[in-house]
């Protein structure tokens, strides 16, 4: 299930690519099946060694075209092991939201990022996460949890401020904000309840299967209830007079 958009998010092969967060690493095999040279780096140990299995995995099954490479690091987003402008992609899905330093992450992704580069960062949605928030505690107040909601404003301005020029911007995943609705007012670690389970039910059906039906009710109500925000931006080439200024 990805939630960045690839044809608003154009991906060449031998692109070099950071997966910051990767999480399970939904992203960064998409990118690595596209044929790019992916870096999925996160500071779960064990998570990047079930990454670093299904990259080996996908290589043995031929998924990754000829000259596509795929790296799983540990690392701290923070402080990136990487020298500047590094990457001509970066991606940052649903992580903002867990750093208390925001700002430190987008400067270390505009660092590594190379002046004509882009970006993509995703973060839950201010309306339905607010409605997560108010429905429950649980699904918030836990180490490592979310530690704030993003406005669409707020975050675009930060990314501007970061140097960046945001080109484009747009919600996904609608059918799973019932979903965590369900979840935060039956309790968070509560996969019993009745609502909860079929419900989940009808999320893997649609994962598994992605039948027209359902496509089309979450385009439809994407811009209304989506789970996710998502925006695009690119690193802007220096002027020729500041180029000049620092030669």
């Amino acid at each position: 299930m990805l939630t960045v958009d690839f044809t608003r998010f154009p991906l060449a092969a031998g692109d070099r690519v950071l997966d910051l967060g990767c999480g399970a690493g939904r992203h960064a095999f998409e990118c690595y099946r596209r044929g790019a040279q992916v870096v999925a780096l996160d500071q779960n140990a064990e998570e990047i060694r079930e990454v670093a299995k299904w990259f080996a995995a996908m290589k043995e099954a031929g998924e990754a075209p000829q000259g596509a490479t795929a790296t799983a690091m540990e690392g701290d987003a923070l402080q990136l092991p990487f020298p500047d402008e590094s990457f001509d992609v970066v991606i940052i899905s649903e992580v903002m939201e867990h750093i208390p330093d925001d700002k430190g992450v987008l400067a270390e992704m505009v660092r590594v990022l190379r002046p004509g580069g882009r970006i993509a960062v995703t973060v839950p949605r201010y309306g339905p996460e607010k409605v997560c928030w108010t429905l429950s505690d649980a699904y918030h107040e836990v180490e490592g949890g979310h530690i704030r909601i993003y406005k669409a404003e707020e975050l675009l301005g930060k990314m501007k401020e970061a140097g960046l020029k945001p080109y484009g911007t747009h919600h996904a995943h609608a059918l799973h904000s019932p979903y965590w609705w369900l979840k935060c007012a039956f309790g968070v670690d509560n996969d019993k309840a009745l609502p909860v389970r079929a419900y989940h039910k009808l999320l893997v059906w649609d994962i598994m299967k992605k039948p027209l039906a359902t496509r089309v009710a979450e385009q439809a109500l994407n811009p209304l209830i989506g789970k996710s925000f998502v925006a695009y931006a690119t690193k802007p080439h220096l002027p020729a007079a500041a180029v000049a200024d620092a030669s």
